[in-house]
């Protein structure tokens, strides 16, 4: 406990004592007054007793003074005690203060507020002439706040030992320490490390300097190593024309000691009279330009030597010239070399000039066959060109009139097809039989140059999409065990359910060729299998059959247009060879690879690879195992336009044997005078793309839907390729068929729009 704390209880002491017998005493007088203002026995008996409790009163007032005689005391001796305290305490601080005078750092002292509480002189002089007064009681960002105002920290950085060290705006470094106090005030020190840094600057600079002259060192070395192996001479003169650097090369040129030549001048060193030689070369050097000359000289054996050399200023920032670098090569050799090159080129000319005019006598003659050349060449260019117009020409008009040539041919067929389902005398049927036959050799053939003429001439784009090959080879396997069964042919299918990219019509029409001639060439009673096989990323579509093979020397033959293996050919065979030389130029426009096993006598195998792919969710592709032909025809309800009459006649026969309710027209309007079209039920629309008047199917179909307020299905017919077209009815949800359409290909077709 401080001596304040002592002094003021005891000052609280006093205080309630005295208070206590201020008390007594007046309780003292009131009862010596009652007891002698009372009268008669009985009050004496209480006055007695009066004094009796008077006595005991004035005893412990006694006491009570007594008691506050020694609080008295005791707050005297504690009074003299913090005088003497309040003395030292003083004497203390003043020591404090010239402690922290005599410091060399400036002292700054700071209370738990971080106030500052005590401060020296050399503080103080820091902020001399900011016009800033430090006083006790501020706080440290009171200082801080002060120091940025006045701009008296130039530079701050971190030191040794992670301590603070600021560079002053007079130039001065101080290092900043931090300590915290017992009562957790904080002592701050600024040391003066200005000659410190003074110091380090120095020894920075001595140690860069030393640095330097190494790296000099080093660099000379290096160069006069470097130098001494250059073949050339090399040299240094300075701005008084001294030599300051030589290689070995040339001192040993000149046959000097080592290092002779530094210091001496090229007039002392070379001589008056060569100097005089040099003097202009080195006069236009030192004015900037750079100089090469040729001059002969001696070396140190006696030999004149044709030297050539190159002045090159060293020119300062300034542009003054304080030096010139010397670079000499000998080239005595190369000029004697290029005095003899010139003896024997002048020879040589002599020699041109003569063959020069053997040679143009030459040169006529074979100009003028080279004249007659060109003109023959000329006409055979001309003759190609017209070969490649007219064969364009060719391939071009069979692809647009292909629609004109096959029209009235599958008219014929569908009313042979008919035919053949009616029930007719034997005679009748062979001889429709033939006709059937000779009509579909025909066919075959006019189709067959019309696909190849379409490919050669551009007119087929694949058009490449994602579906269920099912949804293809379903029908084809169809189509074909149908006909297979009439050529006594025993035919399998094996199905997958695997998903490809192709063109769907393309691929089909490279499966219909390889299975036709699988047809073709297997006798009687063989068999013909169709089937895939899945790989890692391709799917193998296979014909195999059972025919007559194909030589293994003719396996390559057989894909070119016109080749034909005719040891094997059978009688009733009428192609052109071409089946295969279309399956070659469709596969490769579709990127699909071709292969081909064979064994004479034992039949064949065709593989085409198909590349894999992956259905989107939306998409809608049949994967039903194969329909059968007849099971949706009977009586259903079909409707058929196309422009001619003749197709529309043979159309309606055949459907009409295959158990249909047929209605042709050769329009909307002669459909519309045979029934009405807006409320009479209907199955399937079957409707030709090219119609007259430059009306399309699709146009007539969107009329039809516009009067029934419903969609209709419908078969597309066409010859148009383009894959715009296939695109327009994918996405009306048509199926198309292109012309020629063969019969079976229909009724499977038909069969299956009924059933989905």
């Amino acid at each position: 406990m401080s001596d304040a704390d002592r002094i003021r209880q005891l000052e609280q002491r006093v205080e309630s004592l005295e208070y206590e017998n201020a008390k007594l005493e007046r309780m003292k007088n009131a009862l010596i007054e009652r007891v002698e203002g009372s009268s008669g026995s009985a009050l004496r008996t209480d006055a007695y007793a009066a004094f009796e409790h008077s006595v005991v009163l004035a005893e412990q007032v006694r006491e009570r003074t007594e008691a506050l005689n020694t609080a008295l005391g005791d707050l005297k001796q504690s009074n003299e005690s913090l005088k003497r305290a309040n003395h030292e305490a003083a004497i203390a601080h003043q020591r404090l203060i010239d402690a922290i005078e005599s410091i060399s750092d400036a002292f700054v002292l700071f209370d738990r507020e971080r106030r500052i509480v005590l401060f020296n002189s050399k503080f103080r002089e820091y902020w001399a002439g900011t016009g800033t007064e430090i006083e006790c009681g501020i706080t440290i960002s009171d200082v801080k706040r002060l120091a940025d105002e006045q701009g008296l920290i130039a530079e701050e950085q971190i030191g040794h030992d992670h301590a603070t060290v600021y560079r002053l705006s007079n130039g001065r470094w101080v290092q900043m320490s931090e300590r915290i106090t017992g009562d957790d005030g904080l002592v701050i020190l600024y040391n003066d490390i200005t000659a410190l840094k003074a110091s380090e600057a120095a020894q920075r600079e001595q140690a860069l300097a030393q640095q330097h002259a190494e790296t000099l060192r080093e660099s000379e070395r290096w160069i006069r190593l470097i130098t001494d192996h250059v073949p050339a001479l090399i040299a240094y003169v300075g701005d008084d024309l001294c030599y300051q650097f030589t290689n070995q090369v040339y001192d040993d040129w000149y046959g000097w000691p080592r290092g002779s030549l530094l210091g001496e001048t090229i007039q002392r060193a070379h001589g008056v009279q060569q100097f005089v030689r040099l003097q202009p070369y080195i006069e236009q050097a030192l004015l900037g330009e750079s100089v090469t000359f040729e001059i002969d000289e001696h070396n140190a054996a006696g030999q004149l030597r044709h030297m050539l050399k190159s002045y090159v200023p060293n020119r300062e920032a300034d542009g003054k010239t304080v030096g010139l670098f010397v670079l000499i090569r000998d080239i005595t050799e190369h000029k004697q070399t290029a005095l003899a090159l010139q003896e024997a080129y002048q020879h040589l000319e002599q020699r041109v000039r003569e063959r020069t005019s053997e040679l143009t006598e030459v040169n006529q003659q074979m100009r003028q066959e080279i004249s007659e050349r060109r003109a023959v060449e000329g006409r055979l260019r001309e003759a190609k060109q017209e070969a490649e117009r007219a064969n364009l020409s060719k391939t071009k008009f069979l692809a647009a009139v292909s629609h004109d040539l096959l029209q009235p041919l599958n008219a014929a067929r569908l009313f042979t097809s008919a035919l053949l389902e009616q029930p007719v005398s034997g005679d009748v049927a062979s001889l429709v039989h033939s006709v059937s036959h000779s009509l579909e050799d025909v066919e075959s053939l006019l189709g067959t140059l019309v696909d190849i003429s379409k490919l050669d001439a551009g007119v087929v784009k694949p058009d490449v999409s994602t579906f269920k090959i099912n949804a293809l080879m379903d029908n084809i396997a169809a189509e074909y065990k149908h006909i297979a069964s009439t050529e006594s042919l025993s035919f399998s299918y094996h199905p997958s359910a695997a998903v490809v990219m192709s063109d769907m019509t393309l691929l089909a029409r490279i499966l219909r060729n390889l299975l036709s001639n699988a047809v073709r060439y297997t006798p009687a009673g063989g068999r013909i299998l169709l089937g895939c096989r899945r790989s890692a990323s391709t799917l193998k579509i296979q014909v195999w059959d059972t025919g007559c093979g194909i030589p293994e020397d003719k396996l390559e033959e057989i894909f070119q247009e016109f080749k034909r293996v005719q040891q094997f050919r059978p009688v009733q065979d009428k192609g052109l060879g071409l089946g295969l030389a279309i399956v070659d130029k469709i596969s490769k426009m579709l990127s699909h690879p071709i292969s081909v096993r064979s064994e004479e006598g034992k039949g064949s195998l065709f593989t085409v690879e198909v590349p894999l792919g992956v259905l989107a969710p939306a998409a809608d592709q049949a994967s039903e195992a194969p329909i059968g032909l007849d099971q949706q025809l009977q009586g259903s309800r079909i409707w058929m336009i196309d422009n001619d009459p003749a197709i529309c006649k043979g159309m309606q026969v055949l459907l009409s044997g295959w158990g249909c309710d047929v209605r042709v027209a050769t329009g909307l309007e002669a459909l519309q005078a045979q029934l009405d079209t807006a409320s009479e039920a209907v199955d399937l629309l079957i409707m030709d793309y090219h119609l007259d008047n430059d009306v399309s199917g699709i146009e007539v179909v969107n009329e039809l839907v516009r009067c029934r307020g419903e969609p209709l299905p419908v078969l597309m017919i066409t010859a148009n390729y383009s894959n715009e077209l296939k695109q327009e009815i994918r996405e009306r949800g048509y199926l198309l068929l292109h012309k020629p359409v063969r019969p079976m290909k229909l009724k499977s077709a038909l069969s299956h729009m009924l059933k989905h």
